[in-house]
Parts: structure tokens; C-alpha cells; sequence
């Protein structure tokens, strides 16, 4: 992929998203959640489908939704609640570790800088960046695996790491499109290129992506 072709690209994914599911972090920024909803939802979402973060995030945020709630439930009951996520018994832990931390070190108020919420446990560079972008409005690159595979799959950036990914990212895509790339390319990543034998019959985006590391496609 040409570096100019980034906006044609955006574009066509910008269109193209309006066909499929918007991911459920993107739709708690969306409802004006707090940052803490946000935070609390993004962790549950790791690891985790779509459709079982929304139920146990909306069973959860019916009867709690602040660090002192989360302070007050037992660790055990809380994992109870946060079941059937991925590796609930460890997300409730920290779950309560950084209501805590919230609680006693930021007033009670979640970081709105990065660097401040990668101290809290179980929080990395892809929570820390949707906090800051969808609970604060300030830039950031949010980059799971989709916008790692897909971005190196294109050949607009080389990398091997996810982290690597992000701060290339930063240097070379445009500011505009930092918040939306990973919108985009979740729901992208899920349906068309996935990451074994992905859609490119059916992909809007072929003339412009290099297809490294694609094997077989259909």
C-alpha cells in the first residue's frame, strides 16, 4: 500500500462500517459512559466475545458502577458476576486492585494520561490507549491483533509486535484516523480479513493491500 492511499482506504472503511456491528467498547464511549465504565469494560472485553462482554457488562453496571462499589464486593462474588468472560477469577482481582488504586492515588478519578494508566494491574498499551481515546477524546491508537495483522497485511507498516505497531502508527498515519482505525478494523478483522484464509474475493480494500503473509484467501 502506497502512503497516500491511507485516505482512500479510511474512506472505504468509514462506509463500509456502517454494514456491521459496532464493537461494544466503541458503543459504551458512544452512550457517554464514564471513563470508569470504560475502563471496567475494556478489561472484561480482553480475551472475550463482543456479545459476552455486553451481557456481563450490562449485569455488572446494573448494581455497580463506581471504583467504591467495586471496593466494597467481595472478590469472589465479583468473579461470579463477571463469569462467563475469559480469565474472570483474574479480572476480578484487578478489577478490585485498581478500584482501589483509583480510590486512594487519583481521587477517584480514572488517569487520562497513558503512561499513568499502564501503573494499574492488568491494564496495557490497548486499554490505556481506548480510555484516553473514548473516555477523554484525546489522541491515541488503540492496536489488538486486527490493526496489527491487517496493517501489516496491507505492507503499510512493517512490524512484529502490536506495541511496535502502535507507535509506528503514530508516526505515519494521519491524526485524523487514529480513534477510528481501530473502530474499523475490529469489525473488518472479524469478517472479511481474518486471519487465516481471509475474504479477499469480497474485500473492498484488494487493490490496495499487499497481502503479506496471506497463504491461501477465498
Amino acid at each position: 500500500m502506497k502512503n497516500s492511499e491511507i485516505f482512500q482506504v479510511m474512506s472505504i472503511l468509514e462506509k463500509w462500517s456502517l454494514k456491521v456491528e459496532t464493537p461494544i467498547v466503541t458503543l459504551y464511549s458512544n452512550e457517554q459512559k464514564p471513563p470508569f465504565q470504560i475502563l471496567i469494560t475494556t478489561i472484561i472485553s480482553l480475551r472475550t466475545k463482543d456479545e459476552v462482554t455486553a451481557i456481563v457488562s450490562k449485569k455488572l453496571f446494573a448494581t455497580f458502577s463506581s471504583p467504591e462499589d467495586f471496593t466494597n464486593i467481595e472478590e469472589n462474588k465479583l468473579a461470579k458476576l463477571l463469569y462467563p468472560a475469559g480469565f474472570y477469577k483474574t479480572k476480578a482481582k484487578n478489577i478490585k486492585k485498581i478500584s482501589a488504586i483509583i480510590i486512594n492515588q487519583y481521587k477517584g478519578i480514572v488517569p487520562n494520561d497513558i503512561d499513568e494508566l499502564l501503573k494499574l494491574p492488568g491494564v496495557g498499551r490497548k486499554t490505556a490507549n481506548l480510555v484516553v481515546t473514548l473516555g477523554y477524546n484525546k489522541p491515541g491508537i488503540c492496536v489488538d491483533t486486527h490493526v496489527h495483522r491487517i496493517t501489516n497485511r496491507w505492507g503499510y507498516i512493517k512490524t512484529k509486535k502490536p506495541d511496535d505497531t502502535e507507535f509506528a502508527l503514530r508516526k505515519k498515519l494521519p491524526e485524523q484516523y487514529w480513534v477510528d482505525i481501530n473502530n474499523y478494523l475490529v469489525a473488518f478483522g472479524q469478517n472479511i480479513c481474518r486471519p487465516i484464509s481471509p475474504f479477499c474475493s469480497k474485500c473492498p480494500l484488494e487493490q490496495f493491500c499487499s497481502k503479506k503473509n496471506v497463504e491461501t484467501s477465498r
